[in-house]
């Protein structure tokens, strides 16, 4: 109970319990004795205590105490007129407070009606109210709205107070309106560090990094700031061949902060650079979680896990997004068993609210591994914190089952998904195809087209590998003319290489080798590896010599190439060829990549490569497969003879 014995011995109908009890607010329930407070004591009429309670619960992080104060707001504020005021416009700073909740808070939209409202109902707007319609116009990507009200500031006397057309120019810059935000900067009679620093951020992240330079050389010496120097740094440093001017900059800056030294590191990680990366950590004063999570994400990146598993554990103290970086860096590496184990524990620390990227990694090293059992209890976790399966979620989770073979609960995830998007329909689609079912993704081609939800590209790279694993060459001829003529989706090497893949499997050699001669693209390893496959598969040799001396001229890094060549060469009986290509895999040290059998029993995974006598108990393995193969040997003999 809110109301407590020491406040209880104040009168009845004193207003002082009701003030005290506003700080401790944070429930339905709590509101709910307030409210019975206020009606039966009367002092829901009170002005002061009203106004008071709208002020304080305004600016709340707990939804229902924002309700609350748009309710007290609605009901006995809002269309209430004081004589005083009767002949004059109302002021608009309890106006602004509800506001500013839908303008800073869930429903930016609603901020546009409320100011129209405002208008009718006899308040002026001053500039407060104005700049909050524009910081909700810059969150939704209101454009025209905003220019609305650029309009409006043209005929106000106070419309080119230096604050407005501060928010004008971030409103166009977070719109994407660049041009337009240049002419704001440009007509400003006067301009601050913020007009500046819009700019220059504007063009940062608009890829203008030339125009920002020149936004930043304007700048009057005491109006450049840390924020000046901290945005012109992030933008050189985010490509390689910036990255030069960014430690030029850097070391020119009369102080530094910690944004200052992590975008510097950031640069050096995205370019690449470690060495300058772990020289410019070392060197920074302070360190922040942001400084972590970049070094151990660029070692990751860099096939240095062991680096970064080195600095996660040195890490004094770590949050979520250190957590996820270590993660990821496991996954991208093939180290998916020790990401969950960084998963379970975080889920055991219990002091870490696991945030969507999170379980996105946990679902993807899941589906590597090929786990299923473990990625039910991560989707029955999902389901119990009520995270929403609309976006990326939820197409890890139909990816993940689909890779763990369980094709019917990825459907079953995708049929209970309400707000469908295109990425949902495409990781349906390639599920289908891995599962070979490609006359059931054609179906699903037809539901989007009937649900008005557009393929893209990646759509049809699922539908063509479906077709291809079913074996389905017309329906896959078909894919690839409805994604040019009917869908205008141009054509990338990936669907060319689908294209030759699906003709390759069928035996159509000579289409496929004309296919890959017309392509507008030069063919990668990848066609070429896929064409020369369907080569030896259908003994057509006299295509795949000259598909197999094009491969050696690409010098692929992948061993496969080296190995379909060679088999290539030894079928034509070709030896000396045969030789050289085995000496160039030794040269650069390739080495055929084994293929491997898994099976998942009781909740572990068992890996079989051929001849493998690793698990502890190969020998009755072998032995109930060879008493298999004399089942199927003796079967045959004796429908031979029945023959």
């Amino acid at each position: 109970m809110l109301l407590s014995a020491n406040l209880n011995q104040q009168p009845w109908n004193s207003a002082i319990p009701t003030l005290v009890l506003l700080k401790k607010c944070k429930r339905s329930s709590d509101i709910n004795q307030i409210h019975a407070r206020l009606l039966t004591t009367g002092f829901i009429k009170n002005t002061f205590l009203t106004t008071k309670i709208i002020l304080s619960f305004s600016t709340s992080l707990h939804a229902p105490l924002i309700e609350f104060a748009r309710f007290i707001f609605f009901r006995h504020h809002a269309f209430e007129f004081d004589e005083k005021e009767e002949e004059e416009e109302k002021d608009p700073f309890l106006w602004n407070a509800i506001i500013k909740t839908y303008s800073h808070g869930h429903d930016p939209k609603e901020a546009m009606w409320l100011v129209s409202l405002m208008l009718e109902n006899g308040a002026f707007a001053d500039k407060f109210t104005l700049s909050l319609v524009l910081k909700a116009c810059s969150r939704v990507g209101l454009v025209k709205e905003g220019m609305q009200i650029h309009g409006l500031l043209k005929k106000l006397e106070f419309g080119s107070d230096l604050f407005l057309q501060n928010c004008l120019i971030s409103f166009y810059v977070k719109c994407g309106c660049l041009v337009r935000a240049s002419q704001v900067f440009d007509r400003m009679p006067k301009r601050d560090s913020v007009s500046y620093n819009s700019m220059i951020d504007g063009y940062v992240k608009g890829g203008r990094i030339d125009l920002a330079r020149v936004v930043f050389d304007c700048i009057p010496l005491e109006e450049r700031n840390l924020i000046s120097w901290n945005s012109l740094i992030r933008g050189y440093a985010q490509s390689e061949d910036g990255i030069l001017v960014a430690w030029q900059l850097f070391e020119k800056m009369p102080e530094r902060d910690l944004i200052s030294w992590n975008s510097m590191i950031d640069g050096c990680v995205k370019c690449g650079r470690m060495e300058d990366a772990q020289g410019l950590f070392d060197r920074m004063p302070n360190r922040d979680i942001v400084s972590w999570a970049n070094m151990i994400d660029g070692y990751a990146k860099n096939g240095r896990v062991d680096i970064a598993r080195s600095l996660f554990d040195e890490m004094p103290e770590r949050d979520v997004v250190a957590y996820n970086a270590m993660m990821g860096g496991y996954v991208q590496n093939g180290y998916c068993m020790e990401a969950l184990g960084i998963f379970y524990g975080m889920q055991s620390d219990g002091n870490f609210l696991l945030d969507n990227a999170t379980l996105l990694i946990a679902l993807s090293a899941i589906a590597q591994l090929g786990h299923i059992d473990k990625g039910v209890a991560i989707h029955r976790f999902i389901e119990e914190i009520g995270f929403s399966l609309d976006g990326r979620l939820g197409v890890a989770l139909i990816d993940m089952y689909s890779k763990c073979g369980s094709i019917e609960n990825a459907m079953m995830v995708f049929e209970n998904i309400k707000e469908k998007s295109v990425d949902h329909w495409n990781a349906i689609i390639g599920g289908l195809a891995i599962h070979g079912l490609g006359e059931l993704a054609f179906d699903f081609l037809m539901e989007m087209e009937r649900m008005r939800v557009e393929p893209d590209d990646i759509t049809f790279i699922g539908l063509l590998n479906a077709c291809g694993h079913a074996g389905l060459v017309k329906e896959g001829m078909m894919c690839f003319e409805l994604m040019r003529r009917v869908h205008k989706v141009e054509p990338k090497l990936q669907h060319y290489g689908c294209m030759v893949d699906i003709l390759g499997r069928a035996g159509h050699i000579e289409e496929a080798k004309n296919f890959v001669e017309e392509m507008p693209f030069e063919p990668n390893d990848v066609i070429w590896r896929s064409l020369l496959s369907a080569c030896k598969t259908h003994e057509s040799f006299n295509v795949g010599q000259p598909v197999a001396e094009n491969l050696m001229r690409l010098d692929s890094p992948s061993p496969s190439s080296y190995v379909l060549a060679s088999n290539m060469y030894a079928g034509l009986g070709k030896w000396n060829d045969v030789r050289k290509v085995r000496a160039m895999m030794k040269q650069k040290n390739l080495k055929k990549i084994p293929g491997c059998s898994w099976i998942e029993l009781e909740g572990h995974v068992y890996a079989f490569f051929v001849q493998d006598k690793s698990h502890p108990q190969f020998s009755g393995i072998y032995s109930i497969l060879d008493s298999l193969s004399m089942t199927d040997s003796e079967h045959s003999y004796c429908k031979n003879v029945k023959m």
